[in-house]
Order: structure tokens, then sequence, then C-alpha cells
């Protein structure tokens, strides 16, 4: 497993990824927005990987010495929310014990899980010019698990691996090689228990909190998301373990809105950051770089990659 950098979709271009390639980084991440334009970001991606011009752009990487990987918060393009409709069933409970459609699903549905489970198969096969390791991530925010009396016995994290063990299956049915990514995120930042990853689940640590926590109980969240590094590295102990940072991110720091502002780069934040995860020991390291690519650049100018390439050496 690689360092890597990973850019929205839309912003994927010849001269991101010879910037890449020239800084030495060997995986660039394509990631379609998340939140409620998930659905609509994966799909036309999708739709972009069918085209000559942005397969063009995949080989192009490749010609580089590029490995290419797609990071996606999946769960709603992996089960349709019209099927709500006729099987609420398959959808998480509130906190009201009522079924609703808006995120994720209910984890102790078998049928639910096997459906989303045979559609991630089927994705994974769409990702064109993909490496083996697949980012399905589940909806991203805070309490959206299910409270159903069975999945209410299991924390977010176990209602996660549930269904990314039933992932990986299908996927190695097609791909034996697969690995797929558990997100530590969040309210799935705890490790799981109750629940033992299948093998090809692989940990993906994104320490959220730490950007985006404000207020008196800040300090405590922000410890306690790095106090679970070394416990989730032990339950998630047989794969290679990879840090996914937001030093780059400047959708971030422009609260995902447009235009970009001007981004400037903790240098000294993120050297002291990649050394504590080099001693943690981590396999590899990446940042997003959102809202860098061509309208950025005709704004502020290019962003220099290098300062990430040279310390995660």
């Amino acid at each position: 497993m690689n360092n890597s950098v990973i850019i929205y979709a839309e912003e994927l271009s010849k001269k991101w990824i010879d910037r890449l390639a020239e800084a030495g980084i060997k995986v660039i991440g394509i990631h379609p927005t998340g939140g409620k334009e998930a659905v609509t970001s994966l799909t036309n991606l999708l739709e972009q990987l069918k085209t000559p011009e942005y397969r063009e752009l995949i080989d192009y990487a490749h010609s580089k010495g590029l490995q290419v990987e797609y990071e996606i918060h999946a769960c709603g393009y992996l089960l349709k929310r019209e099927l709500f409709d006729t099987h609420p069933e398959y959808f998480r409970a509130g906190k009201d014990g009522k079924r609703i459609n808006d995120y994720n699903l209910c984890a102790s549905n078998a049928e639910a899980v096997g459906l989303v489970a045979k559609n991630a198969a089927k994705l994974a096969k769409q990702l064109y010019g993909s490496n083996n390791n697949f980012y399905f991530w589940l909806d991203d925010g805070k309490e959206l698990s299910c409270n159903c009396p069975l999945c209410s016995k299991l924390s977010a994290s176990e209602q996660q691996l549930l269904v990314l063990n039933e992932m990986i299956k299908e996927i190695k049915k097609e791909n034996k090689d697969a690995r797929l990514a558990y997100l530590a995120y969040v309210d799935s930042i705890v490790p799981p228990k109750k629940v033992i990853p299948q093998k090809g689940i692989f940990l993906e640590y994104a320490p959220f909190a730490k950007y985006t926590e404000k207020g008196e109980d800040a300090k405590e969240l922000i410890e306690h998301e790095k106090e679970m590094i070394m416990p989730l590295m032990q339950v998630f102990n047989k794969e290679p373990k990879k840090v996914l940072e937001y030093w780059y991110d400047n959708s971030l720091f422009s609260y995902w809105k447009k235009p970009p502002k001007k981004f400037v780069l903790k240098e000294e934040t993120m050297r002291e950051d990649i050394a504590e995860y080099k001693n943690f020991g981590f396999d590899a390291i990446s940042t997003f770089a959102c809202f860098l690519g061509k309208e950025y650049e005709e704004l502020h100018g290019k962003v220099d990659i290098t300062p990430f390439a040279k310390a995660v050496r």
C-alpha cells in the first residue's frame, strides 16, 4: 500500500497527474463528493468513466507510474432510497424506532446487507483502472446508524463492519486480491468489539474531529480520536493500515463552498503529524487535496504538493 493524494473526480487533469508523478507520489485517489450529493456525484463519475476522454486521463496516470483508487461515500448508491416504498425494513430505524430512508441501512437485515454487497461487487467492476484497494464508505455523520431492536445492540462501528464483511466476500468472488477499507471516522472511530473483520478489510483512519470540533468538548473529542489509534490497529492488525488526512483539503477549509479560498499549508503541523503516524506504524499516509484544481489555479495559482511528498518518504 502506497501514500496517496485524493482529489475530486471533476478536478482530475493531466496537470494534477504530472504534479503527483514528479513529486514521487505513487497513488492518485479520485473522490466523488459526499453528503447529500453523494449518489449524484458517484452516478456522474460512473458516466464519465464510460467516456474515452476520462479513460484517457486514467490511462495517462498509469503511464506516469501512478496507481488509481476511488474513495466513495457509496451507501446511498448501493441501496437505492426508492426501495423504501416496498422494503422499509431495509433501512435504518431512528431513535424513535421508526424506519427512515435518509442514511445508511439496517445492518441486521440480511436481505438489505446482501443487496448492498452484491451491488458493491458490481460497482468495483465499473471503476475503470482501479487497483485492488476499494473504498465504499457508508454515509458520514453523527448518529446515523440503525436503532432497531437488533441493531441497537451493535455500535456504529460494528454495524459498518457487518456490512463491509459481506461486501468483501462478494467482491472477492471476482477479484481474489481485493481489499476494502473500514473508515474509522466520526462515530466509527471507536473500534468494533463484537464483529471481527473478514480477510481483506483494512483500516483507514480519518481524524475528522480535529478539524471540525469546536467549543468546550473539542479538546476531549480530539484526544479521544487519537486514543483510538492503537485499539483500532489491534483490531485490524492483519492488513495494511492507512491514514486519511486533510492537510491539503481546501474544500474543508473553504467550508465546501465555491469559489475556493486561498489555501495556506500548515507545513510544520503536517510534518509533526506524519512523524507521529509513522511512529504508530501506519503503512500508508494520504491527504485530501480537493478544491485545488483548474478553478483554484485560475484564482490563486498552483499549490505545491512536494512538502507532503517529501514528508511521507
